[in-house]
């Protein structure tokens, strides 16, 4: 992920129970990514360790703002960020063999030798998973004064003109069906 600081916690000296961790995550964590559907990203991201003695719990819930751009019309929305992911990492002697094999993305193995654990790339992932799939106006704003309004004439235009051709090619081979 570039050069920025990771972000890592020492777990190892940790007492067993749960323990809470609060990251801002703007645009520079994302620096790196050029191609993300996002930009002006203001998250939190809060995670709940659970340590226990062989494995550990982890619970990240995202939220924040970011910008996007809307799917219908194509101008700049500013949406919210939410959502929680859960990642079990357990402590094995061959990490690198067991994630190969492991077919759960929320499951993830560390050595039992190390000391840390590093969050960069779960967080980029969770963070950009947060974002909307589905990037639109709302009711109240579409076709509003935000809305790109040469877009929507377009699109109105586009759809106009398929439904002319549907409408055609629809019955078409029905003609020879008919009674004479």
């Amino acid at each position: 992920m570039g050069k920025k600081k990771a972000i890592e916690i020492a777990f190892v000296g940790l007492k067993p129970g749960i323990h809470e961790f609060t990251y801002e995550i703007g645009d520079a964590f994302f620096a790196d990514v050029e191609t993300r559907e996002f930009a002006n990203c203001s998250a939190t991201v809060k995670l709940q360790l659970d340590k226990k003695s062989s494995f550990l719990l982890l619970k990240f819930e995202v939220g924040g703002k970011a910008d996007v751009i809307c799917d219908r019309c194509g101008n700049k929305l500013n949406k919210d960020l939410w959502d929680e992911f859960n990642m079990l990492v357990k402590m094995v002697d061959n990490p690198d063999e067991m994630n190969q094999q492991e077919e759960d993305p929320d499951v993830f193995y560390i050595s039992k030798t190390e000391s840390h654990i590093y969050l960069n790339d779960w967080i980029f992932e969770f963070v950009s998973l947060s974002v909307p799939s589905q990037k639109l106006c709302s009711e109240e704003e579409f076709g509003g004064p935000k809305c790109n309004k040469e877009v929507l004439e377009k699109l109105k235009e586009m759809e106009a003109n398929e439904d002319a051709n549907n409408a055609n090619t629809l019955w078409k081979g029905l003609e020879k069906f008919k009674k004479k």
